[in-house]
């Protein structure tokens, strides 16, 4: 039997760059650049997959120097944080916090997610980000606190991870 291939819709191999980065230039909070970047290196067939166009998209966030990634890192929103209360998530950081119950803390939760928060903005100087999906506050707030234990490198390195797992999911989201 053969294989299901599951395509984005449009299909961004056949998208101008101007479409291409209107439809997916949200795919990484507030760095519309990455996607025009990724349009730059030339897009085909294998990059009309969720999959396909997150590691061609991957590559080059992975790629840029360390400045650009982590202006990329600062553009994500605290979880369960003062950008949620005030309603100024973007749609995608909105839902993808829903999902995992950030809209529904208690007040005691609430409190522990803006100290963990405060305390990972010190020491790393962007905020956590994690791949919500799937998630719920509790494991959320048992990854934060672990995560807090590594060092710089080590945490920038999951953080990037972690945005690129952001992207497959916003990506695989869009499946038409």
């Amino acid at each position: 039997m053969a294989e299901t291939i599951v395509r984005l819709t449009p299909r961004p191999s056949r998208l101008s760059e101007a479409d291409f980065v209107d439809r997916f230039g949200d795919v990484y909070e507030h760095s519309p650049w990455i996607a025009k970047e990724a349009y730059q290196l030339g897009l085909g067939e294998p990059q009309d997959t969720p999959q396909g166009l997150a590691e061609v998209m991957a590559r080059v966030f992975c790629a840029a120097d360390p400045e650009r990634q982590l202006g990329v890192l600062r553009a994500h929103p605290d979880l369960a944080g003062k950008a949620a209360l005030a309603g100024e998530l973007t749609r995608d950081s909105s839902v993808e916090q829903a999902s995992a119950g950030l809209d529904q803390c208690t007040p005691e939760q609430f409190a522990r997610f803006q100290t963990l928060n405060d305390a990972y903005q010190k020491r790393f100087g962007f905020p956590f980000i994690i791949a919500v999906k799937g998630l719920h506050r509790g494991d959320i707030l048992d990854a934060f606190a672990a995560r807090l234990e590594h060092d710089l490198e080590q945490e920038r390195k999951t953080a990037v991870d972690q945005v690129n797992r952001i992207a497959l999911l916003r990506l695989c989201d869009r499946v038409g």
